[in-house]
């Protein structure tokens, strides 16, 4: 229905390796949007709990960024039934304007856990769109696979781990994030969120 455009259209070339596999629209500013609804993520993996954990992760993760205001949307919520998401339609003014009336909100994030596996191979794929609902506009998109396997994606999680603990990051305390699916997601949440830039009252989005 009226979310399924949100999830169409054409997908960006990747720059580069995570986290700079991203598009930000460098004509809008991004905290001048004011609030922005989450739609539960798609799960497209065989674990159920998996899509309303991220999307809480991603939630936190870029409320954390302070770029605007947000509220989530969930699949029990009476908006969501009326809002099903279909990736291979287009929408229309009128499915903006009545998506932004439901959800009270200016832009909506929309999108899908592409793949999901846990420990011993833990395994994410995400998909986001940041749609602008006063125009359509693509604000926001994001696509990326984590794999604890690949030894540039476990560089990666020793960093942030350092980052959240404030403390020397030993193997063992790393490789925590390699076998607890919450960890695994918050540190997941927290790639795709880098990719937005930091709320300071001035800047236009850029891309990298």
């Amino acid at each position: 229905m009226v979310l399924s455009a949100l999830l169409s259209g054409c997908w960006y070339e990747p720059a580069g390796p995570a986290p700079d596999c991203y598009y930000l629209n460098p004509d809008k500013h991004l905290s001048a949007i004011g609030k922005v609804g989450i739609i539960e993520l798609e799960n497209h993996s065989t674990y159920p709990q998996v899509a309303p954990d991220v999307t809480e992760a991603i939630s936190q993760a870029l409320q954390k960024k302070q770029v605007f205001s947000l509220t989530v949307i969930s699949k029990n919520d009476r908006i969501w039934r009326g809002l099903e998401p279909d990736l291979n339609s287009t929408y229309r003014l009128e499915d903006l304007s009545e998506i932004r009336k439901a959800t009270s909100c200016n832009a909506i994030l929309v999108g899908s856990v592409t793949e999901f596996e846990p420990f011993p191979h833990m395994t994410i794929g995400l998909r986001l769109k940041l749609v602008d609902l006063t125009d359509g506009q693509l604000l926001w998109a994001f696509e990326q696979i984590w794999d604890t396997a690949d030894k540039t994606t476990q560089n990666r999680m020793r960093r942030y781990f350092r980052s959240q603990t404030d403390s020397d990051c030993s193997h063992s305390k790393a490789h925590l994030l390699t076998v607890s699916p919450i960890r695994f997601i918050k540190f997941v949440a927290y790639e795709a969120a880098q990719t937005l830039p930091a709320y300071n009252g001035t800047q236009n989005g850029q891309q990298k």
